[in-house]
């Protein structure tokens, strides 16, 4: 197995790239990490897991004001073998000074744990920047922007790492975009990934601490979500990796946390 260092990710995200070797084919790349990304897609939807979201308002200097947003949720599935969300844990949220979106909640669901599929080739720009390395891991880093926005759907811009070996996707940097009004804002975070069945990087930990600029205000804020309990649901599934579910049960072992998290600090 595998691991991304939270702490040591960030640090390589300041060091200066490789050199593109002569042997690098890009789109050959982006061809073979896509449709790895692809399975990787289809086997997450066969796993069980616990989301847990906080979100802080924040002072100029990064001090809690007193806004908060939290929730717990576990991704389950039903006897009938549907997946669900569960909420495990919802206070009243006493956010002071922003509200939350619909569009935050698919940024929640769909962008923070990016995913780029064979499918959604076509409606990015992908751009290689060169080899990094990221925590000991050898990396192809690439930029990715949407080529136009439809109205209603969210999209990923900003910079995404490709493990070298397995072709999947361990890191992003961005935000989520797409046609809103001028004044709702949205803020840059860091996902990254673990690999837990020992073939597929999971989405286990992504965080923002960024200053939203509204017509009226500014306001920093810091949200940290953490994917963890990856089980294997094994009522229809096919997939035939990692710990097994019992039809219509969840939980087990927690997936290890990254031990480092990114100092706090504005985008």
């Amino acid at each position: 197995m595998r691991r991304l260092l939270v702490g040591a990710a960030v640090a390589a995200l300041c060091a200066p790239m490789w050199a593109a070797e002569g042997d690098v084919n890009p789109d050959e790349i982006i061809r073979k990490f896509a449709a790895k990304e692809l399975e990787f897609q289809q086997a997450r939807n066969n796993y069980t897991y616990r989301q847990t979201v906080k979100m802080e308002e924040l002072d100029p200097g990064g001090n809690p004001t007193g806004g908060k947003w939290e929730l717990v949720e576990d991704i389950i599935f039903t006897p009938e073998g549907k997946r669900i969300p569960k909420v495990v844990y919802a206070p009243v949220v006493s956010l002071r000074n922003i509200i939350l979106t619909p569009e935050d909640e698919k940024d929640l669901r769909d962008v923070q744990p990016f995913v780029l599929t064979t499918s959604e080739i076509p409606e990015y720009d992908i751009h290689f920047l060169g080899k990094e390395k990221v925590d000991e891991i050898g990396t192809y880093a690439f930029s990715v922007k949407p080529k136009k926005m439809v109205k209603g759907k969210r999209y990923f811009e900003g910079q995404i790492w490709v493990d070298d070996r397995d072709l999947q996707i361990v890191k992003t940097y961005g935000k989520g975009v797409g046609i809103v009004s001028a004044n709702n804002q949205f803020p840059r975070f860091e996902t990254y990934r673990e690999q837990i069945d020992g073939k597929y990087w999971f989405p286990t930990y992504t965080r923002a601490d960024d200053t939203l600029h509204f017509k009226e205000m500014n306001q920093r804020i810091r949200m940290v979500v953490k994917y963890q309990d990856y089980k294997r649901y094994e009522g229809r599934s096919t997939i035939k990796y990692g710990d097994v579910v019992e039809e219509g049960k969840s939980g087990g072992a927690p997936a290890t946390p990254p031990t480092n998290t990114p100092p706090a600090k504005k985008k």
